[in-house]
């Protein structure tokens, strides 16, 4: 029994000597290269509409309706306040009025056409009666017609009593309540375009890094949690306003934020060669950092120096490495 359980414990050596360099060839490996990274600086942004536009009365008035209140979207050209005027009301019943009494004027007019036009015909009334009858429907159907485009005028101006949206976006403020009075051309609401921009204030010292193009990257922190963001400089503005470098940068996601929400961002500070690794390839024991490195067929744990974490598009989870590995090393993942 002695040496039968010696034989089991040598067979299951040799089955771990043979998995040995299997595993190891199976396991993912990466060969350590110096590679340029970018110098990340953290500044403050904050969520901006590209425009902020007033939604103005066309007529002067009274608000009768406020159909949006802060935060609601609104589309181009919706309906967001209806402004009535009294005064148009009782013009278009003046109009009205009008209307019908030269509507009857031209009927009249049309029947004394029609009569003395038989007249004539039978050789009863001179053709010169004709003539005076067909002048007089002329006038009185020209006057009707100028009286229904009087109406169709103040039909308009009360038809631009709706305060119309001037763009897509989210009502920023309200500035008048049902009942308001308000003059042509007062705003009524303030609106914030739906495509928001972050717009970032970079101390001067590190303008000459900066252009349009180069990539940033929101916090993660700053996101509820969610994985970072990146965006892409649109515009550096040309101007230094106390010390700042203005930019805007185009963000995906930014439109779900509050305007004026404030975020931290990283901007590059310039480049350098580091080693980057994914985090995977390292592990820490009682707190000391390491990586494996492939030595022929052996592997061995090599304590290395952790820097900071330096996520890219390409590796999100990339790390660097200060020391203890060089160009050419082959790392085995752990």
């Amino acid at each position: 029994m002695q040496y039968l359980a010696q034989c089991l414990v040598l067979l299951a050596a040799l089955v771990a000597i043979d998995a040995a360099p299997g595993y190891a060839a199976a396991a993912g490996t990466l060969t350590v290269a110096q590679q340029p990274v970018t110098d990340e600086k953290a500044v403050f942004a904050t969520v901006e509409s590209i425009s902020v536009v007033p939604a103005r009365s066309r007529i002067g008035g009274t608000v009768v309706q406020l159909s949006v209140r802060e935060g609601d979207r609104v589309a181009a050209g919706q309906a967001i306040a209806t402004i009535g005027d009294e005064k148009l009301v009782l013009q278009m019943k003046s109009l009205d009025a009008q209307i019908e009494a030269l509507q009857a004027q031209a009927n009249q007019a049309q029947l004394d056409f029609t009569r003395t036009e038989g007249l004539v015909e039978r050789g009863i009334l001179p053709r010169v009666k004709l003539d005076e009858q067909r002048t007089a429907l002329n006038v009185a159907d020209n006057g009707l017609r100028a009286k229904t485009a009087e109406r169709a005028v103040i039909n308009e101006q009360l038809n631009q009593g709706q305060v119309l949206a001037p763009a897509d976006g989210r009502v920023l403020k309200r500035l008048i309540t049902v009942g308001s009075v308000v003059l042509a051309g007062d705003p009524i609401v303030t609106v914030a375009q739906q495509n928001f921009k972050l717009r970032l204030r970079v101390p001067e010292r590190h303008a000459r890094f900066l252009k349009a193009g180069d990539k940033v990257r929101v916090d993660g922190a700053e996101l509820a949690g969610e994985a970072s963001k990146w965006g892409v400089i649109d515009l550096v503005y040309p101007q230094i306003e106390e010390g700042r470098v203005i930019a805007d940068a185009t963000v995906e996601g930014l439109g779900e934020y509050f305007v004026g929400d404030r975020l931290r961002v990283w901007i590059s500070g310039g480049t350098r060669p580091a080693f980057v690794v994914p985090s995977s390839y390292v592990t820490t024991r009682f707190g000391i950092d390491y990586v494996r490195l492939r030595k022929g067929d052996d592997t061995i744990d090599v304590p290395v120096q952790r820097g900071r974490d330096m996520p890219t598009p390409a590796l999100p989870d990339g790390l660097e490495i200060l020391s203890g590995i060089r160009t050419g090393d082959q790392l085995v993942q752990q």
